[in-house]
C-alpha cells in the first residue's frame, strides 16, 4: 500500500468492483490514507479523503440479511459517489471502527465552545480553534486554552446547524453531555460538510444504541410528568418538588423509574439518569416540533 498499515483482518465485503450481489470474503486492509478491500475477483481501493460518511452497524436494505456487525462507508470517486461494507469479528471490528474514524479525523481542526451551556443557562465561553482526537469510547479536544474529554457514553443528544464565524457561515455540531451531575452543551464548528458527517458519526456511536434501548420503553403521562420535573430542576430534585398528587403514587411511580434505570438517587433527591434526560429530550422535541 506505500505506508503503514493499521487494520489487517479477513472479513466479507461488498464493494462497486466485486462481481457479485451478495457480499464475498475478502482481506480488508486500513492504513492512515486508504481502505482496501481485496478478493479473489479483484481489489477496491477507498481513498479516505473522499469518504464523506460512516454508517456503523446500519445496512442498506437490499444487503440486511447479509451483514450483522458491520460498517458502511459512502465516498466519493472520480467525481461518482459510491459504498462499501464491511463485516468481520465483533473483535476485529471495534478495533477497526476506532482506527477508521481515527483516520478520518486526523488532523481535523475545529472552533469549539465549551461549555456554551451548563444545565439551561448559557455561559460566557469564548470560541477557541481546537484539535480533535479519539481514544476508545471518547472524544477529546485539545490544543486549546481549556481542553476538555466528551465520553461518548455521556451524550445525551445533538444537532447540526451553522454559524457565523469571522463573516462566513459554517457547519456546526451541537452535542449535549452529562458531566457529573449536570448537563452541559458544547458546539462544534467545523471546516465542511464531510468533516461534520464523520465528527458526527462518530459522537453519536453510542448514542444510537442506546435510543435503541429506549424504544421499548414507553412512558405513562405520569412517568413522563415526574421526569420533566426534575429534569426543569436541572436534572436532580427532592420528592416534594416532583410530587404530582398523592405521595405514595409519586413513590411507587419513582421506583419503577428506578427499575428501568432512568433516575438514581443523587445527593439531593431524584436524580435522572443519561436514559432519563434523553427521554425527556425526545419528549420535548416532539412536542416543540
Amino acid at each position: 500500500m506505500g505506508e503503514s498499515v493499521v487494520a489487517d483482518f479477513v472479513g466479507r465485503v461488498h464493494a462497486p468492483d466485486v462481481e457479485s450481489d451478495e457480499p464475498v470474503t475478502g482481506r480488508v486492509l486500513l492504513s492512515e490514507r486508504r481502505l482496501v478491500l481485496a478478493t479473489d475477483g479483484g481489489k477496491t481501493t477507498v481513498p479516505l479523503s473522499g469518504v464523506f460518511d460512516v454508517v456503523v452497524g446500519t445496512v442498506p436494505g437490499d444487503l440486511q440479511s447479509f451483514f450483522s456487525d458491520s460498517v458502511t462507508l459512502a465516498y466519493e470517486r472520480r467525481g461518482e459517489r459510491r459504498t462499501a461494507l464491511v463485516e468481520g469479528k465483533p473483535e476485529h471490528m471495534d478495533r477497526f471502527v476506532r482506527l477508521l474514524f481515527k483516520a478520518l479525523l486526523r488532523d481535523v481542526t475545529v472552533t469549539v465552545r465549551h461549555p456554551a451551556k451548563v444545565g439551561g443557562r448559557v455561559t460566557d465561553a469564548s470560541d477557541h480553534t481546537a484539535s480533535v482526537a479519539l481514544r476508545p469510547g471518547a472524544i477529546r479536544f485539545v490544543d486549546c486554552p481549556d481542553p476538555f474529554e466528551v465520553d461518548l457514553s455521556a451524550v445525551i443528544d445533538y444537532e447540526r446547524t451553522d454559524r457565523t464565524l469571522a463573516g462566513t457561515q459554517r457547519p456546526a455540531l451541537v452535542f449535549r453531555h452529562a458531566l457529573d451531575s449536570e448537563t452541559v452543551t458544547s458546539i462544534a464548528t467545523v471546516p465542511n460538510e464531510r468533516t461534520l458527517n464523520v465528527l458526527g458519526r462518530y459522537i453519536k456511536l453510542e448514542y444510537d444504541e442506546a435510543m435503541e434501548d429506549l424504544e421499548s420503553f414507553d412512558p405513562t403521562e405520569e412517568q413522563l410528568e415526574i421526569l420533566v420535573s426534575i429534569y426543569s430542576a436541572g436534572g436532580e430534585a427532592n420528592i416534594a418538588d416532583v410530587v404530582t398528587g398523592d405521595v405514595t403514587q409519586t413513590s411507587m411511580v419513582l421506583d419503577t423509574l428506578r427499575d428501568e434505570e432512568l433516575v438514581v438517587d443523587g445527593e439531593s433527591g431524584a436524580a435522572l439518569t443519561r436514559k432519563g434526560q434523553m427521554i425527556v429530550t425526545s419528549y420535548l422535541e416532539s412536542v416543540n416540533s
